[in-house]
């Protein structure tokens, strides 16, 4: 019997798309839903797939040669896909949708209709773009001048955040020439992981965003403010795997002083957790933080426990810079929540490997290891 890790890859290498109406081939299906609204629709993003591929790739040296190989094969179906979601205008920035012609909200019946539901191409889908292909050090550089074009400060200034941070020149986490400025911290997480994986030199946008990560942290405003702080990401859990991720793998000095208040932030989190999806990203982020946790039994779950689990969401109305339209963008009723089945595998996976890693009394050995 195969062990639990190379169980979930096989799982997740069967729900990639072999090419439909809905989903291209190499795509990884996934939905948009509003349980309040009765909404529910198939939603083609490269989003979960280029997440998906970037987590295979970051636990890939954990696995065995035959998940290694399954592994290579999911990520360049994925990859052949991205020049569907380029921007529009040949220029290498990456959109959540397809961008020629714009396909935002698809498979819908309404929301397709409107342009003011069309959105610019993001920070976000271009990290996980670049860190899952081989861009030259040309493209690196252009990327880092176009993101300092679109920060705070560069054109427009940021209106929804708390007065301490309005003067902070971090990145915005959308492209777009009149697109509003906003600040989310697991976004520029991302584009920072990128900006360290790829040894960029940093400037005054990559401080200030550190910055605003490390004043989330420390005033515990991730924890009572989720969604203000992430947009995308609005629930602590998320922010903490997408925190912890950056932190670890290249222990920024600007984000060495709130590690230990995050590690513990996070235990105690995990204390309270009930949702099973959860649990499994708290205890993966301490696992990264050093910190010994008990083994969530994952090979025991099933699509059952995905249930209830979204990992990003889109908030209609936090476009609005109306101060009274942004109070009410927190309001459930105005999400749209993205979910996909194999990401929820990927997230079990990684727990996994790293799991085997620790080596703790207990763990589950790896098969066959490269």
């Amino acid at each position: 019997m195969k062990p639990p890790l190379e169980k979930f890859i096989d799982r997740i290498e069967a729900l990639q798309s072999t090419g439909n109406a809905l989903f291209p081939k190499g795509i990884f299906p996934a939905q948009r839903s509003n349980s309040m609204i009765g909404y529910r629709r198939p939603d083609t993003t490269m989003f979960f797939s280029a997440i998906i591929t970037f987590t295979l790739q970051s636990i890939r040296r954990y696995c065995s040669t035959e998940s290694q190989a399954q592994i290579d094969g999911i990520r360049r179906q994925v990859i052949a896909n991205y020049p569907d979601f380029q921007n529009k205008d040949g220029l290498k920035t990456y959109n959540f949708w397809k961008t020629k012609p714009s396909r935002h909200f698809p498979n819908g019946r309404w929301f397709r209709r409107f342009e003011h539901f069309r959105i610019p191409d993001d920070i976000d889908d271009t990290a996980f773009a670049y860190l899952t292909t081989d861009p030259s050090q040309e493209e690196l550089l252009w990327l880092k001048e176009k993101l300092t074009l679109h920060a705070n400060g560069t054109k427009l200034w940021i209106r929804n955040t708390y007065p301490e941070y309005k003067s902070l020149r971090a990145y915005s986490t959308w492209f777009g020439k009149n697109m509003y400025v906003e600040f989310d911290v697991s976004v520029l997480s991302n584009m920072l992981y990128c900006i360290l994986h790829y040894q960029l030199p940093l400037n005054a946008h990559d401080e200030a965003s550190f910055e605003y990560i490390r004043s989330v942290i420390e005033t515990r405003r991730y924890i009572d403010a989720s969604f203000r702080c992430a947009h995308q990401y609005p629930r602590t859990p998320l922010i903490i795997y997408h925190v912890s991720r950056l932190m670890v793998a290249f222990k920024p000095a600007a984000l060495v002083p709130v590690w230990e208040q995050l590690a513990n932030d996070t235990e105690n989190l995990l204390k309270n957790t009930r949702n099973r999806m959860d649990r499994v990203l708290l205890a993966t982020s301490l696992i990264r933080l050093g910190r010994a946790t008990e083994r969530i039994p994952v090979e025991d779950f099933s699509a059952t426990d995905f249930k209830g689990f979204y990992f990003f969401i889109a908030g209609l109305l936090t476009a609005y810079e109306n101060p009274v339209l942004y109070r009410l963008s927190v309001n459930p009723l105005v999400h749209m929540h993205w979910t996909c089945e194999a990401h929820c595998w990927t997230l079990l996976a990684e727990y996994q490997a790293l799991w085997n890693q620790q080596q703790p009394n207990g763990a589950l050995p790896l098969s066959n290891p490269t």
